[in-house]
């Protein structure tokens, strides 16, 4: 079964009660609907989108077996075989998840999963609370801090733009690019939660 975005949420909320990872999900939906289109797989941006919204849907509660119970909570919902290997692989060398990301939308939420809540961090440190005003230099800055939203792994972030072929400063930017664009739906999609 291929999930709307509505569905996706729907499905999320079964498992996620806290508005940290509702909003993560939305965050990463977005990113992932942005990315799609601007790499060439508009035709495969809900798809892209429900993978990024459904990406961490057994952290909440089983944050133990993250990647490992999120097949079966997805084979119960009569997910797509391709939804949840991109699910899994997200946590490909991080928990017992043993599928690498191959196809370059697994890439893309390897690599910006951790992103997001960099970014995300960032911009509620700013007057502003938004990422509009932010710099590439800022994000940068935030980025080497190790000590700063010390929770975001940078090695995991690093490991992505590679799997990509990208230089870091390609993903901080079109990570931050995303957010800028997507930072509407973000909020209205997080407003009526």
């Amino acid at each position: 079964m291929s999930f709307t975005q509505e569905q996706a949420l729907a499905l999320l909320r079964t498992y996620n009660k806290e508005s940290f990872h509702l909003r993560h999900g939305i965050t990463v939906a977005e990113v992932m609907d942005w990315y799609a289109h601007t790499l060439g797989y508009g035709q495969e941006a809900d798809f892209w989108a429900a993978v990024g919204m459904l990406h961490d849907i057994d952290f909440e509660q089983w944050p133990q077996e993250h990647c490992v119970k999120a097949r079966e909570l997805l084979e119960a919902a009569g997910a797509e075989p391709a939804l949840i290997r991109a699910v899994v692989c997200h946590g490909w060398g991080l928990t017992g998840a043993d599928a690498a990301p191959e196809h370059e939308m697994e890439k893309v939420l390897f690599a910006a999963d951790e992103l997001t809540g960099l970014i995300g961090a960032a911009a509620l440190m700013r007057p502003s609370k938004s990422v509009q005003d932010m710099e590439l230099s800022s994000l940068k800055k935030k980025f080497k801090d190790k000590k700063f939203a010390a929770g975001c792994s940078r090695d995991i972030i690093r490991q992505g733009a590679g799997l990509l072929g990208w230089e870091l400063d390609t993903l901080l930017e079109r990570t931050l690019q995303a957010m800028k664009a997507k930072e509407d739906a973000i909020e209205r999609r997080c407003a009526a939660l």
